[in-house]
């Protein structure tokens, strides 16, 4: 059976891919914060035929990451496919006069998702296969007011990715980049949901089969390709009219 381990599998995406994968028969570790809400993910994860284990797991804790990692390994007989899921959307608190909140989601979102991947990559070159993912954003493309934080963490993950990829292959290793816009998860709230949504389970059964394909970079859904594409060409005052139009305070 596949064994895949999971972080931010609470909620959201994360437990729409938990859900995704135990109805392939895999082995599953899931982890967030939250251990109770975990719970009941294990049950319905099992009760769809899967094989789940639950960890209680800040990303943010680089030590507690690395035991985690180890304890999956041995509890699963091993490891298949890390998915770097858990993070944190929200504005940057520009006017507020601390860094308090942009920072949290810049050490949430980049470097929750190194201190997830990373210790699981020393057993991937010695066994000559795995698939690291990550989760960024649409957002990686395309600069959103009040968002700083939160898209430049989306676009470093990415970059890190890509910093990757060429080393990382030659041990058969995969790096898959998930590239979401709006889909229906609990982070997404108010202002944004005038925006179309996603379901998250058809979003979820699509991410398996990408990562199950390997592909680098997978921009979902289709209609925000072309969009990114016309962004990179609009002339700087004029995108940052429009932007300026469309998210005129923040996304909550």
């Amino acid at each position: 059976m596949k064994r895949v381990f999971i972080t931010g599998a609470s909620s959201g995406i994360g437990k729409a891919l938990a859900h995704a994968y135990a109805k392939r028969k895999c082995i599953l570790g899931l982890s967030a914060r939250r251990e109770d809400i975990l719970i009941n993910v294990a049950d319905e994860c099992r009760d769809l035929g899967g094989t789940p284990f639950v960890y209680q797991l800040d990303v943010q804790e680089r030590n507690n990451c690395e035991t985690v990692a180890e304890q999956f390994k041995k509890d699963a007989g091993g490891i298949d496919c890390v998915i770097a899921n858990a993070g944190i959307g929200g504005d940057d608190g520009l006017y507020s006069g601390s860094s308090e909140k942009i920072n949290t989601i810049l050490n949430t979102n980049i470097l929750g998702v190194t201190n997830t991947l990373m210790p699981f990559i020393p057993t991937m070159k010695e066994q000559k296969i795995g698939t690291l993912v990550c989760i960024s954003s649409v957002a990686s493309f395309i600069p959103l007011p009040y968002h700083g934080g939160y898209a430049s963490s989306k676009v470093a993950i990415r970059m890190i990715f890509d910093s990757w990829r060429p080393t990382l292959q030659r041990y058969n290793i995969k790096t898959v980049s998930i590239c979401p816009g709006f889909v229906d998860t609990p982070i997404v709230k108010e202002t944004a949901r005038r925006f179309p949504m996603k379901s998250v389970t058809d979003a979820a059964e699509k991410f398996v089969k990408v990562i199950d394909r390997g592909r680098s970079t997978y921009v979902y859904p289709w209609p925000y390709r072309p969009l990114i594409w016309i962004a990179r060409f609009v002339p700087e005052k004029l995108y940052n009219w429009l932007i300026k139009k469309i998210f005129h305070k923040p996304i909550t």
